[in-house]
Protein backbone atom coordinates (compact mmCIF):
# COMPACT_ATOMS: atom_id res chain seq x y z
CA UNK A 1 0.00 0.00 0.00
CA UNK A 2 1.29 3.47 -0.83
CA UNK A 3 0.04 6.68 0.71
CA UNK A 4 1.71 9.54 -1.14
CA UNK A 5 1.17 13.25 -0.57
CA UNK A 6 -1.86 12.70 1.67
CA UNK A 7 -2.89 14.53 4.82
CA UNK A 8 -4.40 12.38 7.57
CA UNK A 9 -4.07 14.54 10.70
CA UNK A 10 -5.44 13.37 14.06
CA UNK A 11 -5.57 9.77 12.84
CA UNK A 12 -5.40 6.85 15.26
CA UNK A 13 -3.60 3.61 14.53
CA UNK A 14 -4.15 0.79 17.05
CA UNK A 15 -2.76 -2.77 16.87
CA UNK A 16 -1.26 -2.20 13.39
CA UNK A 17 1.72 -4.11 11.96
CA UNK A 18 3.97 -1.74 9.97
CA UNK A 19 7.07 -3.96 10.08
CA UNK A 20 9.51 -3.12 7.28
CA UNK A 21 7.67 0.09 6.40
CA UNK A 22 9.59 3.11 5.09
CA UNK A 23 8.61 6.59 6.23
CA UNK A 24 10.00 9.61 4.33
CA UNK A 25 9.18 13.29 4.75
CA UNK A 26 6.63 12.62 7.52
CA UNK A 27 5.26 15.22 9.96
CA UNK A 28 4.58 13.59 13.35
CA UNK A 29 4.62 16.83 15.33
CA UNK A 30 2.65 16.56 18.60
CA UNK A 31 2.14 12.81 18.12
CA UNK A 32 2.10 10.23 20.90
CA UNK A 33 3.66 6.78 20.63
CA UNK A 34 2.75 4.19 23.29
CA UNK A 35 3.67 0.48 23.45
CA UNK A 36 5.72 0.62 20.24
CA UNK A 37 8.41 -1.84 19.12
CA UNK A 38 11.19 0.17 17.45
CA UNK A 39 13.71 -2.72 17.72
CA UNK A 40 16.43 -2.50 15.02
CA UNK A 41 14.92 0.73 13.65
CA UNK A 42 17.21 3.32 12.05
CA UNK A 43 16.28 6.96 12.53
CA UNK A 44 18.23 9.69 10.72
CA UNK A 45 17.88 13.34 9.71
CA UNK A 46 15.15 13.81 12.33
CA UNK A 47 14.23 16.88 14.35
CA UNK A 48 14.17 15.53 17.93
CA UNK A 49 13.67 18.92 19.62
CA UNK A 50 11.67 18.58 22.84
CA UNK A 51 11.19 14.81 22.41
CA UNK A 52 10.58 13.02 25.71
CA UNK A 53 11.36 9.33 26.25
CA UNK A 54 10.14 7.57 29.39
CA UNK A 55 9.77 3.98 30.63
CA UNK A 56 11.79 2.70 27.64
CA UNK A 57 14.11 -0.26 27.08
CA UNK A 58 17.23 1.55 25.86
CA UNK A 59 19.56 -1.48 25.69
CA UNK A 60 21.71 -1.25 22.57
CA UNK A 61 20.37 2.21 21.66
CA UNK A 62 23.00 4.64 20.39
CA UNK A 63 23.05 8.29 19.43
CA UNK A 64 25.83 9.24 17.03
CA UNK A 65 27.48 5.90 17.91
CA UNK A 66 27.43 6.49 21.69
CA UNK A 67 25.53 4.14 23.98
CA UNK A 68 22.54 5.92 25.50
CA UNK A 69 22.72 3.76 28.65
CA UNK A 70 26.40 4.71 29.09
CA UNK A 71 25.50 8.40 28.63
CA UNK A 72 22.80 8.15 31.28
CA UNK A 73 25.16 6.31 33.63
CA UNK A 74 27.86 8.99 33.17
CA UNK A 75 25.30 11.75 33.70
CA UNK A 76 24.04 10.11 36.88
CA UNK A 77 27.61 9.78 38.23
CA UNK A 78 28.30 13.47 37.57
CA UNK A 79 25.04 14.60 39.12
CA UNK A 80 24.95 12.50 42.29
CA UNK A 81 23.70 14.54 45.22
Amino acid sequence: MEIIEKSIPSSKFDDVNLEGTTFNNINLKNSIFTDINFENTKISNVNMANVELSDCNLSGMTIEGISVLEMIEAYNKLNKS
